[in-house]
């Protein structure tokens, strides 16, 4: 019976270091937001709508619906000029975003989720103009 435990407690132990290591990766900040920074920033919906908001994190901006919201952040796709992010919000609030970095003080965001009970899509344009 000794020799049955060994193999199980192995298995168990590698099944523990995947989902730590997956969790990680789950938790990661996502390159393109090593690339820019926080500040003031311009963010314009395609529909013209326009509007300076000052960050400390631009990856808040993946959850623009939300901005003000206490939300969880899941990095889904980690490229070097793209990210797919999932997050969560208190009271149920969720979306999805990907965000496109066009240059260091430019990104494109698309966005789409549940806010105040409906839905939401749209795509945003923002731009950082200076510090805060």
């Amino acid at each position: 019976m000794g020799t049955m435990k060994r193999p199980v407690q192995a298995m168990i132990r590698v099944v523990g270091v995947a989902v730590m290591l997956l969790s990680v990766a789950a938790t990661m900040r996502p390159t393109i937001f090593m690339q820019t920074g926080g500040g003031l920033w311009e963010v314009s919906r395609s529909n013209g709508g326009r509007r300076n908001v000052c960050i400390p994190d631009p990856a808040m901006l993946a959850q623009y619906e939300h901005l003000r919201a206490r939300c969880s952040q899941d990095v889904v796709r980690n490229q070097q000029t793209r990210a797919e992010i999932h997050y969560t919000c208190n009271g149920g609030a969720f979306g999805q975003s990907t965000v496109e970095l066009l240059t260091p003080r430019s990104l494109r965001i698309e966005t789409q989720g549940i806010s105040n009970n409906a839905p939401f899509h749209y795509v945003l344009q923002a731009r950082r103009i200076g510090n805060c």
